[in-house]
């Protein structure tokens, strides 16, 4: 059977739909979530499938508005991507509420903002538009805020609020560029504006505006200082899919737009580039100052960001071979990143909620008494450590391939320092969690579920890496805009 805009309708629209009710009803049960949520992610591997052979593309027409979309193996992936991970942190949010005993009210509002998340992100993997691209944008972000207010407390409301700033100022430049290129050569379709946009001042100055928002958004060095304070006060099920799924899109958008408009801008393209290196290092120093445990995840994910960066300078100007390696290293960083990250802070979240501490002092006895969470925690960072046989370690052995063959052997330094100040962070919360002659403190016991689901996703991280050819194959087919 074919794959029908029907089809991507129902995904669309089923989340939001199971969103509602579940604010209606609240689960108590991991098995009824699963039961209503399973299909999903089902239902996104078999578009993933069917769009390998034949991508979808369409315009929807709504009075004088014309939206363009499209599906191919890429977006498919990170279509299924999304509603995995949807579902695990759901899953996770279950037991979660049931152990910290979480307001009812705000318990109810997380079903219908996760609805609305994956909403917004299903209309961004699907644009071909920039309006559309918009739509999902403004929806994830207002969704992602939402979703940061609902613990209710002084921290939590001083954070999202700055977090909301960040996140207008990013539209506000979003929109400035977009009625440029519009007024510059009357198109908003990705593929139009490619066939007509030349790379003059106007183009420029537009995509200097929609990269500033972007990186406003996607929390890239220097424009993070809200990401860290907002994943300090947030429920741990919140901050997996936004440091695994949210930042990553301004990225995706970023990228998409540079290629169609700015393909060969070699100085814009290496300073991106910069700023990703900063990122990494900037990032990995910072975790490894954290007193939390929540800090130093939060601020791994600013480092671990700059890698994807990268692929601006190793791409501006490539031949195929480059490119290639490139394409496909950048997307499999991304997808391996997102599993370690959720399953990194549903490990930590674990481990804090079970001991009641917040700083890495507070570990102490975990290995003997949490042994799953901490296995989870260090199986999480073998990918964004990047060691073998992890996503991550593939994704890096492909950029340093890149790196050496167009003589940009700068990032392969950077990609040897961040590696290196991943493991100096990572090996610190596990030197804590080993002390043994610490004061015994109460542990509070956790639901089997809330282990096995973050476990699950850092084995997935693992296993991409192991099986990396297959979405290779998908993301090949899925050729360089």
């Amino acid at each position: 059977m074919n794959a029908t805009p029907y089809h991507l309708l129902w995904l669309l629209f089923a989340p939001p739909a199971l969103g509602l009710l579940a604010g209606w009803r609240p689960p108590r049960r991991e098995f009824w979530l699963l039961l209503f949520g399973l299909p999903l992610p089902l239902v996104a591997l078999w578009l993933v499938l069917a769009s390998a052979s034949e991508p979808m593309a369409g315009c929807l027409t709504l009075g004088g508005l014309e939206l363009h979309w499209r599906l191919n193996g890429l977006t498919a992936l990170l279509w299924l991507l999304t509603q995995v991970l949807l579902l695990g942190s759901a899953v996770h949010a279950v037991g979660n509420a049931r152990v910290s005993g979480l307001p009812p009210r705000s318990g109810a509002w997380l079903w219908p903002l996760l609805g609305g998340l994956a909403l917004g992100l299903g209309l961004i993997w699907l644009a071909a538009d920039l309006v559309l691209l918009y739509l999902g944008l403004e929806l994830m972000g207002l969704c992602a805020v939402g979703l940061m207010l609902l613990p209710g407390k002084v921290d939590a409301l001083m954070a999202s609020l700055r977090y909301l700033l960040y996140a207008l100022v990013g539209s506000l430049a979003w929109l400035l560029g977009i009625a440029l290129l519009l007024g510059a050569w009357g198109r908003l379709d990705l593929a139009g504006l490619a066939a007509v946009a030349e790379p003059n001042t106007v183009t420029r100055i537009a995509m200097a505006l929609l990269s500033s928002g972007l990186l406003l958004k996607a929390a890239i060095f220097p424009l993070h200082a809200w990401l860290a304070p907002v994943h300090g006060s947030a429920w741990t099920p919140v901050s997996a899919v936004h440091g695994a799924l949210v930042v990553k899109v301004s990225f995706f958008i970023l990228l998409l737009l540079w290629r169609l408009l700015l393909p060969d801008v070699v100085v814009g393209a290496w300073a991106l580039g910069a700023l990703g290196s900063l990122a990494v290092l900037w990032g990995g120093v910072q975790a490894w100052r954290a007193a939390g445990l929540k800090q130093v995840v939060a601020w791994s994910t600013v480092g671990q960001l700059g890698y994807l960066m990268l692929a601006f300078p190793l791409l501006a100007g490539a031949g195929e071979g480059v490119a290639t390696l490139v394409w496909q290293a950048t997307w499999l960083q991304l997808a391996g990143h997102a599993l370690a990250k959720a399953a990194m802070f549903m490990a930590a979240g674990n481990l804090l909620l079970s001991t009641g501490a917040t700083r890495l002092e507070g570990l102490t006895g975990t290995s003997r008494r949490l042994p799953l969470s901490l296995l989870t925690f260090g199986l999480a960072a073998l990918t964004l450590i990047g060691l073998p046989p992890s996503a991550g370690f593939t994704a890096k052995w492909l950029l340093l391939q890149a790196s050496f063959a167009s003589g940009q052997w700068i990032w392969a330094l950077v990609l040897a320092l961040g590696t290196l100040l991943s493991a100096t962070y990572v090996f610190r919360v596990l030197r804590c969690s080993f002390v043994e002659d610490a004061p015994a403190t109460p542990f509070r016991a956790l639901p089997l579920g809330m282990e096995l689901i973050a476990l699950a996703l850092a084995l997935a991280a693992i296993a991409l890496g192991l099986a990396a050819e297959l979405p290779l194959a998908l993301v090949r087919l899925s050729a360089l805009p």
